[in-house]
């Protein structure tokens, strides 16, 4: 699998699908120019039909058309990786703020109640844009709205200026139902606005965290690096004692002796392999490289290396159906000593809570592999299931315990997988491994 970043690509807003906040605030920017032409559009018609004005249709529609244009640009034009700067949102701005103060100009201007509408562009400025953006945003429409007072076209009814009791009639009509549309707009699209924001926050949030977890991963990498090189010489010295020992007749000729001298050889080679797999997981042994097998081939030496670990506990294994049978039993996959590690992770947790009985269950449908661990323990603190995945978060009452399942999550998040932790309806926990078949299978 390569690390390398992909390259960024032209994306259009439609083809981006939202997927940043800014994009998501554009396509709410574009949906509310759409509700302005054809709201503009039928105030023009109404006011003529219904109203008696006679308004310069002509160009009135073609700054219209022009806002119709200005939306599909922004919808279609090409953008890199589809984002969406402050200078474009602001541009866009600039332009709606200009189409309406061409419309106030051939509408009777400031006398217009529809000037109005800048306090709502404003509005959607001060929330989308940045500060100097806003600004400017804020002085244009100061500007526009100065020059449309000695600077417009007078409404006319009937070919007939200055009809003061229909024009204060319609002003009226007209102030309240831009009061209206304000109020509903801001309301609407302010409110979406707001949480495309908080959700770009949480996300932000999330990768800080992350972040710091991967930071704190690193150091403990180098921690447990460095204790397996100094606890090399100290176990190499008890080998040669205990090797020593054997030849020596007070042990040699000694059954209950020798039998304690196989269990310490057998401890010591069995930390002899944790501190080599912490060296091989940290890049130092690359003579065991990872190895190609079958899900079905992984499960069973995974419980076939579990048994001497935890001797004693029965770990029952069972297969869930429905299951893919080429994927579990004949689709090449990778494993290595930090996937089987991750799973005896939360296997010696459930076996420290559940000395008698721990199952495992396996599915693989639909593209994944979910591995479920069961215990009969005391479950869950909902304190431990609320901070699921944080480090020292456990029920041990010991320095340093509640790593194990922070470094399984972890793992998980980089396979792009996850892990789910519940407490079942009969007692015990349930921890379930959820990883695609696409992270573990070989790339052609």
């Amino acid at each position: 699998m390569s690390s390398s970043q992909p390259p960024a690509r032209s994306k259009s807003l439609l083809d981006s699908l939202g997927e940043t906040a800014n994009q998501q605030n554009a396509m709410l920017l574009v949906q509310l120019r759409w509700l302005a032409v054809f709201g503009q559009a039928f105030t023009i018609v109404l006011g003529t039909v219904l109203f008696d004005l006679r308004l310069p249709m002509a160009p009135m529609f073609l700054v219209v058309g022009g806002l119709v244009l200005l939306n599909m640009v922004s919808m279609l034009r090409p953008r890199r990786n589809g984002e969406v700067t402050n200078a474009e949102q602001m541009t866009g701005l600039v332009l709606d703020m200009t189409a309406l103060s061409a419309l106030l100009f051939l509408s009777g201007g400031a006398t217009n109640p529809f000037a109005f509408l800048y306090v709502l562009q404003v509005m959607l400025g001060a929330v989308l844009l940045e500060a100097w953006s806003t600004w400017v945003l804020a002085s244009y429409a100061c500007l526009s709205f100065a020059l449309l007072v000695p600077f417009h076209r007078p409404l006319m009814i009937n070919g007939r200026e200055n009809d003061l009791g229909h024009l204060l009639q319609l002003h009226v009509t007209g102030t309240l139902i831009c009061f209206v549309l304000v109020v509903v707009l801001l309301v609407l699209f302010t409110g979406r606005i707001i949480a495309n924001l908080r959700r770009r926050d949480l996300r932000l949030a999330d990768l800080r965290q992350q972040a710091v977890e991967h930071d704190h991963i690193v150091r403990m990498g180098l921690l447990a690096s460095g204790a397996a090189h100094e606890l090399g010489t100290p176990m190499a010295t008890m080998s040669v004692i205990l090797g020593d020992w054997r030849r020596m007749a007070a042990f040699r000729d000694d059954a209950d002796l020798r039998a304690e001298l196989d269990e310490m050889e057998t401890a010591l080679q069995r930390c002899k392999r944790i501190v080599g797999g912490i060296l091989m997981s940290a890049g130092e042994a690359r003579g065991e490289a990872p190895s190609l097998t079958t899900v079905a081939d992984a499960v069973t030496a995974l419980v076939a290396r579990w048994g001497p670990v935890a001797p004693g506990i029965p770990l029952a294994v069972t297969i869930e159906e429905p299951l893919d049978e080429v994927a579990f039993r004949r689709t090449p996959i990778v494993s290595d000593t930090s996937l089987r590690q991750m799973v005896f992770n939360v296997l010696d947790n459930a076996r420290e809570a559940s000395p008698q009985w721990v199952g495992l269950s396996v599915r693989c449908h639909d593209g994944e592999i979910r591995l479920t661990v069961r215990d009969r323990g005391p479950g869950f603190s909902a304190e431990m299931l609320q901070n699921l995945g944080k480090p020292y978060q456990s029920s041990k009452d010991r320095p340093g315990s509640g790593l194990g399942l922070f470094l399984v999550m972890n793992v998980m998040r980089k396979l792009g997988g996850d892990l789910q932790a519940e407490n079942a309806v009969d007692g015990g926990a349930v921890v379930s491994l959820r990883l695609p078949m696409a992270a573990l299978t070989v790339n052609p």
